[in-house]
């Protein structure tokens, strides 16, 4: 028996979509940050895909070639892509971070950046600190003149 005619309706909406759809869909290309760093999209890509197809049936014929001559196929095939982006990941000197575009992840990025926060109040406090010292060491030595 030859091709199913549905494997050819199959056969060409999937060489479709490896056509539409490669790597740099879901993983896209790099943006350069000056020369500091790249910022690169993630995305998700979802796919649906649907075929089918009838043959019209005669009982009284006798053969096959003469079936497919008289009663065609029919049918048809179609599908669907979807790209969202889901994150972008930062690449620079110092670090690697991964920025979700959803919403809900928003508090994650709050806790995600607390230990940066602290360092930031502790280096603040650190300077202000040595500031005092300086101020107090000048103040000390004025005095002794």
């Amino acid at each position: 028996m030859s091709n199913h005619p549905i494997e050819g309706l199959m056969k060409t909406t999937m060489d479709s979509l490896k056509e539409m759809i490669d790597v740099n869909t879901i993983v896209g290309d790099p943006v350069k940050l000056g020369d500091d760093g790249v910022i690169i999209p993630i995305s998700k890509v979802s796919i649906g895909f649907a075929s089918g197809g009838t043959e019209f049936s005669n009982t009284n014929s006798q053969s096959e070639e003469d079936y497919s001559s008289k009663f065609p196929f029919g049918g048809g095939s179609g599908a669907g892509v979807s790209v969202q982006p889901v994150a972008f990941l930062v690449v620079n000197k110092d670090q690697v971070k991964l920025l979700p575009v959803d919403e809900v992840n928003s508090i994650e990025r709050i806790i995600d950046s607390i230990p940066d926060f602290v360092e930031t109040i502790a280096k603040m406090f650190k300077k202000n600190n040595e500031n005092k010292e300086d101020k107090i060491e000048n103040t000390i030595k004025a005095d002794e003149f």
